[in-house]
């Protein structure tokens, strides 16, 4: 199996979404963006998110059932939820 590409979390989509749907603007003198959407666009984003979110935990949640259950412990389990994150999303980028 390749090397899949990073995927982005649904938090980092609903940002990215936000801020081109947005018109987002910074005013990096007085530390403010402002990002003004229609409120339907906005609903639209969140429902979106929500449901990809939603997606991203079944699909981990599969993960970790098909991890070898010999390994037992919070932190076996802690460790191999954190590798699947790092390979999945990329981590804190």
């Amino acid at each position: 199996m390749g090397k899949e590409l990073n995927k982005q979390t649904a938090v980092q989509w609903f940002i990215e979404q936000l801020e081109q749907k947005g018109d987002a603007s910074e005013n990096i003198g007085m530390r403010r963006i402002q990002i003004s959407i229609d409120v339907s666009d906005y609903l639209e984003l969140k429902r979106q998110a929500k449901q990809m979110g939603k997606e991203q935990m079944i699909k981990f949640a599969l993960h970790l059932h098909y991890v070898d259950m010999s390994l037992t412990g919070t932190d076996i389990l802690m460790a191999e939820a954190e590798h699947y994150y790092e390979q999945t999303y990329g981590g804190n980028k």
